[in-house]
């Protein structure tokens, strides 16, 4: 038996299958969860179905998360279908281009509420909805980066974003503790993703890291997807409020993460 068996859970934000979001799908199904999953436009809607029939899901809705009605829809469903959920995982994140490259203090007001409002808001949005469904015991997960706390060329506003992201997974965490739900947030490498390429020169990025990391090489997706699967289950039952670090050991090198 996987470590998830007869456990049912939400991955949210799968795009395509270089995906963080498919990583931890397939480790969570090979660990016996049943899953369902959502996504935004027919375009996604294209690229999520079959990757979620694959992992023998039968739920797969539409969701925007900066709406508050559709959260609600959507998990009026999950209720609906389901009962009861175990774990969620948040995989989320976005902000325009040009708040990505142009630099950080020509960040502006529109730009700034957006990527706070999808990238971190978000996750607490879909908190709020999944909690009631969850039992002592439940766990939500999301997905964070380095470059919440440290200056990483390029991730400007996203990477104040994830700083929320983490500050909200530590509160989420001393809320939803006491019902005992356990919430943490899972900081993985850089990998070539759909959100990854609006980062500029991510491909210096990635040698860099991989050069200043501990193991000498950059993670995979399976890497990010395994760890999640065990943060999800019953054997990080003491663990809570974390940032717990995929990234081959970079975060505690002295390596410098920018790109040259």
């Amino acid at each position: 038996m996987g470590i998830l068996e007869g456990k049912r859970g939400l991955i949210l934000g799968l795009a395509n299958d270089k995906s963080i979001a498919w990583g931890i799908a397939q480790a969570c199904h090979r660990e016996g969860a049943e899953l369902g999953f959502n996504f935004l436009g027919e375009q996604l809607e294209r690229r999520v179905r079959p990757l979620a029939k694959k992992v023998n899901s039968r739920f797969i809705e539409a969701l925007d998360v900066s709406d508050d009605a559709q959260l609600d829809a959507f998990f009026d469903k999950v209720k609906e279908q389901w009962g009861e959920l175990d774990f969620m995982v948040h995989s989320i994140a976005f902000a325009n281009k040009d708040a990505l490259r142009n630099p950080f203090s020509t960040t502006s007001r529109e730009d700034f509420r957006l990527a706070l409002d999808i990238s971190a808001y978000s996750f607490i949005a879909c908190a709020q909805r999944a909690a009631p469904m969850m039992k002592a015991g439940g766990s939500m997960v999301t997905m964070t980066y380095l470059g919440a706390e440290r200056v990483i060329p390029g991730y400007n506003v996203m990477g104040v974003a994830k700083a929320a992201l983490e500050a909200s997974t530590r509160y989420l965490a001393q809320d939803l503790g006491k019902q005992g739900i356990r919430v943490n947030a899972l900081s993985a490498g850089p990998i070539r993703t759909l959100a990854a390429s609006a980062v500029g020169d991510f491909r210096k990025l990635m040698e860099k890291s991989a050069r200043g990391s501990m193991l000498g090489r950059n993670v995979s997706q399976n890497e990010v997807g395994n760890t999640t699967a065990y943060l999800l289950s019953d054997l990080a039952s003491g663990v809570s409020g974390e940032v717990h670090y995929v990234d081959a050991g970079f975060h505690v090198g002295s390596g410098d993460p920018g790109i040259e």
